[in-house]
């Protein structure tokens, strides 16, 4: 079991402030982010390219250098906040190859994908699944001869019945899921039967923990709002002996986005969910 971080845990501090959010009062740089990820002692980091502020040879270079330090494997995100926009946006796909490159630099064999969002979970499925199928069919391809697999992450869009439908569509060894474990519960899914339903095409995962907001509308994509792993009402333990059960041998990467009002602090919560996911993986 090894226990990684998702650099969106800090997306305030790399810029990206929600609207029902405070402005933090330092910001971060991915050096920063990968230093605490040393200091925390953990197996591994998920990079998300939105933030990084060059793709230039020596920049991501000088991000190996720190990687190499901390023996951290690392699985690069590509797509947020819309991806390929359920196959509307092609453009987006000629953006996703650039990151192939990245991927070698930075040893990643894990390429983070989206395909679709909230923005566009009401919009009917079926032609989005069909165009998805067609756009990722040869990207999987190209990156299988790189030796990166492609990670389609359940992006509060799709069930994981969908889910499964396009994976097998594609059917590829090089293409498969990064299982977002709060995504599941937010849609409606029950994020055990997830694992074990579609474990076998998991390569990376977003190891996120939720619980509702008290007061708070049900239909607002936060409803089910970030808690440090294991304080919330996701099942990680069953998670994690589900996805054993199928073989999964990547990171167990702590994300969250919209942080739960009880918990003001994204670095204390952080550092709760890898001790959290330390004692998960003691008693294994």
């Amino acid at each position: 079991m090894k226990i990684a971080i998702d650099s969106y845990c800090f997306h305030r501090y790399f810029g990206e402030v929600y609207d029902n959010q405070e402005k933090p009062g330092k910001t971060m740089t991915y050096e920063d982010f990968l230093s605490l990820c040393v200091k925390l002692k953990v197996d591994g980091v998920s990079m998300e390219t939105c933030f990084f502020e060059s793709t230039d040879e020596s920049y991501l270079k000088k991000l190996k250098e720190v990687i190499d330090q901390g023996n951290l494997e690392v699985v690069v995100a590509w797509g947020h906040p819309n991806g390929l926009e359920g196959g509307k946006n092609t453009d987006a796909l000629e953006d996703m190859k650039k990151y192939y490159r990245v991927c070698e630099i930075l040893g990643a064999k894990v390429l983070r994908v989206v395909g679709s969002s909230l923005a566009f979970r009401n919009d009917p499925h079926e032609p989005q699944i069909k165009a998805l199928v067609k756009l990722f069919s040869d990207p999987a391809k190209e990156a299988g001869d790189r030796g990166i697999r492609l990670a389609m992450e359940n992006h509060f869009d799709f069930t994981v019945d969908e889910i499964g439908e396009i994976i097998r569509k594609i059917d590829s060894d090089y293409f498969g899921i990064t299982f977002d474990t709060g995504n599941a519960l937010r849609i409606g899914d029950d994020p055990v039967t997830f694992a074990k339903y579609l474990g076998k095409y998991v390569f990376a995962t977003h190891t996120k923990d939720v619980k509702p907001l008290y007061g708070g509308n049900p239909k607002d994509w936060y409803y089910f709002a970030c808690v440090p792993v294991g304080d919330g009402v996701v099942n990680i333990p069953g998670i994690v002996k589900e996805l054993g059960m199928m073989g999964y041998k990547g990171l167990y990467a702590i994300e969250t986005d919209y942080l739960h009002p009880d918990y003001k602090d994204e670095f204390s919560t952080v550092k709760k969910s890898v001790a959290y996911l330390k004692s998960v993986r003691k008693s294994l």
